[in-house]
């Protein structure tokens, strides 16, 4: 297992130690078949996937085609009540349900939002699973970040009255996801975006049946077809378990992913 690759995530952005968002997981052992023991082999072009992502988001492939290079402005492009009223893009919108975290926490307020990260161009399926880690986990095709379903060290209880229509919220830091984001993936088999071991995240449908996965590892992935690989890769899908979050003002929570990360 490459354990040093967490080394390279170089998260840009002032996550400042007052966050308090833990990831955690136990680890477990991955059976998958690619061979990562030799020398990296490189890719001549960026899958179609990333096609799929916002402005907000920038990729550029390395050289030698081992390592995509993934950057942010973290701006979501989509409607939220984290938005400043008084932002000129018109996202803002009201939610009544929803407690913000911080009543002057805004989207692109105090704390930056852009980061970048660097992950392998063809991820490292042959190691131990590696727990998810304080903060972002992964970005979106929105350009926000992905975070796993822990709040403060414990779980996401207490937290849920402020997550958006889009299972995210605010405050101290990055806008971020801990639930699936209605606005990219509502059950079906849409692209989510990227988690820092270089998988990509679909929604709770698998391609092209429209089912719902019945052969799932605990991260919530599998081999298989997607809509930008119809040849298969392992891939990640949201895993179709209702969270129980009493406080979540919206019908129903859907953890949006909880790890452990497969690719390293």
């Amino acid at each position: 297992m490459k354990i040093n690759k967490l080394n390279k995530i170089l998260l840009m952005s002032v996550l400042s130690a007052g966050l308090f968002y833990a990831c955690s997981e136990d680890d477990n052992s991955s059976g998958n078949d690619n061979d990562g023991d030799g020398d990296e082999v490189g890719i001549t072009e960026l899958s179609s996937a990333f096609d799929e992502f916002s402005d907000a988001v920038t990729v550029t492939l390395s050289d030698d085609g081992t390592e995509i290079y993934i950057e942010t402005t973290g701006y979501p492009n989509h409607t939220s009540i984290y938005w400043n009223p008084d932002d000129a893009s018109g996202l803002y919108v009201d939610e009544p349900l929803v407690t913000k975290t911080e009543p002057d926490s805004y989207i692109g307020g105090g704390s930056g939002e852009a980061s970048s990260f660097t992950v392998d161009a063809t991820p490292n399926l042959t190691g131990a699973t590696v727990a998810t880690e304080l903060n972002t986990i992964g970005i979106s095709v929105s350009g926000a970040a992905i975070f796993n379903d822990q709040e403060g060290g414990g779980d996401l209880d207490e937290a849920a009255g402020s997550l958006d229509y889009n299972g995210a919220h605010k405050g101290p830091g990055v806008y971020h996801y801990h639930l699936e984001p209605r606005s990219i993936s509502n059950d079906d088999d849409e692209l989510v975006g990227i988690l820092l071991d270089g998988v990509f995240l679909y929604g709770r449908r698998d391609y092209p049946s429209n089912d719902y996965p019945t052969d799932l590892d605990a991260s919530g992935g599998h081999f298989g077809p997607t809509p930008h690989n119809p040849d298969g890769e392992y891939h990640y899908h949201i895993i179709n378990e209702e969270y129980s979050a009493p406080l979540y003002g919206y019908e129903e929570a859907i953890v949006l992913f909880a790890g452990p990360f497969q690719g390293y």
